[in-house]
């Protein structure tokens, strides 16, 4: 029978389709990158989806990520990508949190109910406290590393943390996870070096300027990030 994913089906088979359908991921911010990811999890047949992220559109975000249009400046990110979801998918499951991950929060997180994670936040505390909780509940994670101030969306890899370069991020976690013991972790990076951005005299006074970012760049590390996660899961 036709349905929207018969096209998706021809190449996984009724039996990873059904799989897929019973599974539930959460996704820690849907921003530039966890938004194109989590659009595409629902597209590829996830049935019950965590979004987390306590943001409001901006202007700034029209540029890059999938669910900021002018009509939704101010809105919530998850009351938003909820709508959607529901469009793309009226059957699937949306459970929203209008929460900025912490190790403080991670207490209202029951990491042991999801069938995988994916990390799409920006600061190291939260990646860290996720990828502990992930390992603790022996629950597959995938981590986002730095998608800001890049201009090339062929230089994104899937690796193993230990085995990237280039990233200062992926050097930071990496440095901060062997202090843990963690041996492995998947994770999207880049090679390209960070472009140094042009800032104006006026947007370099006071606080640290936000990092540059392009429609395409965030987009293909979430589609990457959101393959991965397909494929993990249909293949175990």
């Amino acid at each position: 029978m036709i349905n929207q994913f018969s096209r998706t089906e021809i190449l996984l088979g009724k039996e990873n389709m059904d799989k897929l359908k019973n599974s539930r991921v959460a996704v820690f911010g849907i921003g530039g990158v966890g938004g194109h990811t989590v659009e595409a999890l629902v597209r590829s047949g996830i049935g019950t989806v965590d979004i987390i992220d306590n943001d409001t559109f901006s202007l700034t975000n029209i540029n890059r990520q999938t669910f900021a249009t002018h009509k939704t400046i101010g809105r919530y990110k998850v009351d938003v990508a909820k709508e959607r979801l529901q469009e793309i998918n009226p059957e699937v499951i949306v459970n929203t949190y209008k929460t900025f991950f912490t190790p403080e929060s991670s207490k209202d997180f029951d990491f042991g109910n999801y069938d995988y994670i994916v990390d799409a936040i920006d600061t190291v505390t939260g990646k860290i406290e996720l990828i502990m909780q992930s390992k603790k509940c022996n629950t597959p994670i995938i981590c986002a590393m730095g998608a800001g101030n890049k201009l090339d969306p062929t230089a994104f890899e899937v690796e193993d943390i230990y085995k990237t370069s280039v990233c200062p991020l992926a050097r930071v976690m990496r440095s901060e996870l062997r202090k843990r013991g963690v041996k492995s972790l998947k994770v999207v990076y880049s090679k390209e070096e960070p472009i140094k951005p042009k800032f104006t005299p006026e947007e370099k006074k006071g606080n640290q300027p936000a990092p540059g970012s392009t429609a395409f760049c965030p987009s293909v590390m979430g589609l990457i990030i959101a393959s991965e996660v397909i494929k993990d899961i249909t293949q175990t």
